[in-house]
């Protein structure tokens, strides 16, 4: 298997523009979120697509399909975070229903392109 050019996958781009949004966000929390909830959500936000990056130059597609699913779990540990967030009333529910409707997307995008892999 040839390595897949992470940086041309849009999988990996909308991870990058989560990493973005994500610190953005965390900015606007309180000081005394710095080092728990904010800590928590960029975690996973980076995890996601490093996972793609890591896995795209593995040796086989079952080794890369191994990444994007732990990249996937990451999109869902980053929605459990959100949704934390948005409990706590730190994003509006415009906001959050916008944003939550992305990462859904981008879950659904990461299954779809491991489920097209083969070997």
């Amino acid at each position: 298997m040839a390595g897949h050019n992470f940086k041309n996958l849009k999988i990996w781009k909308e991870g990058m523009n989560l990493v973005t949004e994500t610190y953005d966000l965390t900015r606007t929390f309180p000081k005394s979120e710095k080092y728990s909830l904010a800590s928590q959500m960029i975690r996973p936000a980076t995890s996601f697509p490093s996972n793609i990056a890591e896995g795209s130059n593995k040796s086989t597609h079952k080794h890369f399909r191994n990444y994007l699913e732990n990249s996937r779990g990451s999109a869902f540990q980053w929605d459990t975070q959100f949704n934390v967030v948005f409990l706590r009333n730190y994003v509006s529910e415009e906001k959050f229903i916008s944003q939550e409707n992305k990462v859904q997307q981008i879950e659904k995008m990461i299954s779809g392109y491991r489920n097209g892999l083969h070997d």
